[in-house]
C-alpha cells in the first residue's frame, strides 16, 4: 500500500454492530476524540476485525460512531444510526505532529499515536518527513486522490 492508503486503510476508528461473521476485537485504545470540531473528551476506540472489514468503534460519552475499512479496493465509511446503512466518507486524514486521525473534516478526529507511530515506521520512504497526509473518497466510496502536507490544499480545493 502506499502511504496514504496505509493511513486510510488504518485511519479509521470505531463501528457499531453491523456486518454478520465471526468478530475478533483487535485493540481497544483510551483515548481523547471529537464530534463536530468540539472539545475533545475521552473515548474509547475498539478495531474489530469483522470478515473481509476492521471496523473501528469510537464511544464517545453515550455516542458511538463506527468507520469500516475495507481492502481491494480501499474503501472507508460510516455507520448511519439513523439510517441504518453505510455511507462512504469523503475524506480521511492523519496529522502525525498532533497524533490525530480525522474523518469528513472534523466530523470525528481521534487521537491515535501508536497507529500512527507504527504508519510511520511502517512507511518510512514514504512518509519521511511528512506530518499531514489525506485521502478523498470518490462518489464509488473508492481512493481517489491522496495527498501530503502543502498538496492537500489542491485536493480540498
Amino acid at each position: 500500500m502506499h502511504g496514504g492508503l496505509a493511513i486510510a486503510a488504518a485511519t479509521s476508528l470505531v463501528v457499531l454492530n453491523a456486518g454478520e461473521g465471526k468478530s475478533e476485537v483487535m485493540y481497544t485504545l483510551t483515548t481523547q476524540c471529537s464530534l463536530n470540531s468540539e472539545p475533545a473528551k475521552a473515548c474509547i476506540v475498539e478495531a474489530v476485525n469483522e470478515g473481509q472489514s476492521t471496523l473501528y468503534r469510537h464511544k464517545i460519552g453515550g455516542d458511538v460512531m463506527t468507520v469500516r475499512v475495507r481492502d481491494q479496493p480501499v474503501r472507508m465509511d460510516l455507520w448511519s444510526k439513523e439510517s441504518k446503512a453505510w455511507t462512504s466518507l469523503k475524506r480521511a486524514e492523519a496529522r502525525f505532529s498532533t497524533n490525530t486521525v480525522c474523518f469528513n473534516g472534523t466530523d470525528l478526529c481521534v487521537v491515535n499515536p501508536n497507529y500512527l507511530n507504527s504508519v510511520l515506521q511502517n512507511q518510512t520512504p514514504a512518509m519521511k518527513g511528512r506530518d499531514h497526509v489525506m485521502v478523498h473518497f470518490g462518489s464509488d466510496g473508492r481512493v481517489d486522490a491522496s495527498c501530503y502536507d502543502e498538496g492537500c490544499d489542491v485536493v480540498r480545493k
